[in-house]
């Protein structure tokens, strides 16, 4: 039992997945699964896409790993490519959506502390929001199940208001702020929509009082809601933006892009990464962003993600409440006494890979190149689960 040997800090079920093609994973038994989980949204374009095997093998005999004292070329090139289409003015890289929000929680403070001494340290972030599992970002995390006694005391000068509260950003925001921190869709919160206009009032209203405005697209980013930033849809165009899970493909990799007034806050040795910038990783990170930013390619995205919602709408499950979502982001509701994590269990015993989100949401985030004979299949799975409730 892998349980009994690697730490089973994630509840993990026992299914020991062995490979997968396009939107489809098999496990050591053969079993055939529909992969509408992506692990977490990470292996945006699937499994075993042949241009990123390609180009991760070609790095591999190259170079894995520079050191930081130098740059690599594939580095160079990934980052002059991303900062292009995305029209920011630098990149952090590291490995994780935790240590994006690291960089951007650090960048924040010094910005705040460069901006109005030692007062101006407070970060807000949303409830019901998710910004990782390090101290800091736990604190962030607008969740209070996040927040056990175990792990107390939490970092200071984090402060939380309700998206989408109009009432709430009259009077957050003063001298002490340092930032505000919007996750552009609450995913671990139950994939929660947060208002265009209500973001760029709140990012308005922090900018007056002399914060610098972040998001958290570190599940959003890099054409998960249809676009290549969901900032962009929701239009405050955010000073740093923090990304990781679909940047590679399934590479480990994250960071932090950087604009504006926010540009040049960090200087040498303020904040470093190992790993950061692997040869690997950028290589990947190239072959995605090609990938998304084809003609048409985030188009199908949201075309994508509008046929499952009106198809799961149509099954007439009784036991299905809201259906929330962007692009190839969807949540579920479920209605008790129907219980999110058990339709989990039953999708994944018929062969549908899925995941829960916030009190009893279930979650749906397939590989944006999910063939919609793959779609089909699933939600066949999905139906007949969901009318059994």
């Amino acid at each position: 039992m892998a349980s009994k040997i690697v730490v089973n800090n994630y509840g993990s079920f026992d299914v020991t997945m062995v490979k997968g093609k396009g939107s489809t994973c098999y496990d050591i038994n053969g079993k055939k699964y529909i992969d509408f989980l992506a692990g977490i949204a990470v292996n945006c374009l699937g499994h075993n896409f042949k241009p990123l095997v390609k180009a991760i093998s070609k790095q591999a005999k190259k170079q894995i790993h520079v050191c930081n004292y130098f740059v690599s070329d594939i580095g160079v090139q990934y980052a002059t490519e991303l900062l292009g289409r995305t029209g920011f003015d630098a990149v952090y890289f590291g490995n994780s959506g935790a240590e994006g929000n690291e960089a951007a929680i650090k960048l924040a403070r010094k910005y705040g502390y460069l901006n109005g001494g030692e007062k101006r340290r407070v970060i807000y972030t949303l409830e019901s929001s998710f910004h990782g599992r390090t101290l800091a970002t736990l604190t962030a995390t607008g969740q209070d199940k996040f927040h056990p006694a175990c792990f107390a005391p939490y970092v200071d000068c984090f402060k939380t208001i309700k998206a989408n509260d109009w009432e709430a950003i009259k009077t957050a925001f003063d001298d002490t702020t340092a930032a505000l921190l919007i996750e552009c869709v609450q995913g671990e919160g139950g994939v929660n929509i947060v208002d265009a206009e209500w973001a760029k009032a709140a990012a308005d209203a922090a900018r007056k009082a002399g914060a610098i405005v972040m998001a958290d697209e570190v599940q959003t980013g890099f054409g998960r809601t249809g676009t290549l930033l969901a900032s962009e849809q929701l239009g405050f165009e955010p000073e740093v933006v923090s990304f990781a899970k679909g940047a590679a493909g399934g590479v480990p990799f994250g960071g932090i892009l950087i604009r504006g007034k926010a540009a040049d806050v960090f200087k040498a040795g303020d904040h470093q990464s190992t790993f950061g910038g692997n040869p690997l990783a950028c290589a990947a990170g190239l072959v995605v962003l090609n990938e998304l930013t084809k003609p048409g390619f985030l188009e199908s995205v949201s075309e994508k993600g509008e046929y499952m919602r009106k198809a799961i709408a149509g099954f007439g499950a009784k036991c299905v409440g809201e259906i929330r979502g962007k692009g190839l982001m969807i949540g579920v509701d479920m209605i008790e006494p129907v219980n999110a994590v058990e339709v989990e269990k039953k999708l994944l015993a018929k062969g549908l890979l899925t995941s829960t989100a916030g009190k009893n949401t279930l979650r749906i985030v397939p590989p944006l190149n999910i063939s919609y004979k793959e779609i089909d299949e699933g939600l066949s799975i999905l139906k007949d689960v969901l009318l059994s409730e």
